[in-house]
């Protein structure tokens, strides 16, 4: 399958185009950016060439993945859908369940396959996890992801800064918790310290979840934890240590089995939009200070 790379930032040149470029499957053909040299730049950095062109981009690709900020990739990834293209997106879809919404139909209409790239599902720390979960009578769960934005290779992220934790990491917290306690039909919502963020999550099964969320906090208290509680005790998730170029060729062989099936994948775009849903009513919570349905 031919793949193009969208975005020349710090993620798609660590993670989107050498796991592209080394992927057994997967032929990268190009780097499309906003910017030219810099597309041109990180093309010529695995021997392809870059564009500034969408539409150029497309004609020669099957697929594509998206590493921008998630108020780019929204209308660009309906553009790729519109053209016939399968998508592999970053998290969040977008910024507004508007937006997802776009997205998703554009797939639909198209026909097209799906991924979205929630770093931890494609572990297989947490597929065994999520098995586990699924032979549970849970009653809750609880997780932390606690970081530092200053420092790190998102440091100059504008979109990160004025988002802030439950935009960037809280689609990695509803990745796990949500497939395994339920779809979240409520929010409540409380500001911490900096960015810090503090979610109570009620699940359609009637159990509840907390969340705790940080870009700013000191890096040696930096760290990711979750956990379900059951019938069967408390099942902990210890998130693998191995490389998010890993992960992504994993999800670009799901990607490419869901286009040849013509089947959805459990983290496609579909479970993008509702995770954007979900990250919108919680900001409404933050607002308002009262607890947020989350709309059916």
């Amino acid at each position: 399958m031919r793949f193009g790379v969208l975005g020349t930032g710090p993620w798609a040149r660590a993670v989107h185009a050498p796991a592209l470029a080394g992927h057994p499957a997967a032929e990268l053909v190009g780097v499309w950016g906003r910017d030219l040299a810099k597309a041109k730049a990180l093309g010529a950095e695995f021997e392809v060439p870059g564009f500034d062109d969408l539409d150029e981009l497309l004609d020669g690709v099957d697929a594509v993945t998206l590493a921008l900020p998630p108020d780019v990739q929204a209308p660009l990834a309906e553009r790729a859908a519109a053209a016939g293209k399968h998508l592999l997106l970053e998290k969040p879809v977008a910024f507004s369940t508007e937006a997802a919404d776009r997205v998703a139909a554009a797939v639909r209409e198209a026909g097209v396959a799906s991924v979205v790239f929630f770093t931890l599902r494609f572990q297989a720390a947490t597929t065994t996890w999520l098995t586990q979960a699924a032979r549970t009578e849970l009653a809750g769960g609880a997780g932390s992801w606690l970081a530092s934005l200053a420092g790190s290779r998102f440091a100059a992220s504008p979109w990160r800064h004025e988002r802030g934790a439950l935009w960037d990491v809280g689609p990695h917290a509803l990745s796990v918790l949500v497939p395994a306690l339920g779809p979240v039909v409520a929010v409540q919502a409380g500001a911490g310290l900096g960015d810090t963020v503090h979610l109570v999550l009620t699940h359609e099964s009637g159990a509840a979840s907390t969340v705790t969320l940080s870009l700013t906090v000191a890096r040696m208290s930096g760290g990711v934890e979750f956990f379900v509680h059951g019938d069967a005790g408390r099942l902990v998730l210890l998130p693998d240590s191995g490389s998010a170029q890993e992960a992504f060729a994993l999800a670009v062989d799901e990607l490419e089995a869901a286009a040849l099936t013509g089947g959805t994948h459990p983290c496609d775009v579909g479970f993008g939009r509702d995770v954007v849903q979900v990250l919108e009513t919680a900001a409404r919570a933050l607002e308002s200070g009262c607890r947020e349905t989350v709309p059916r």
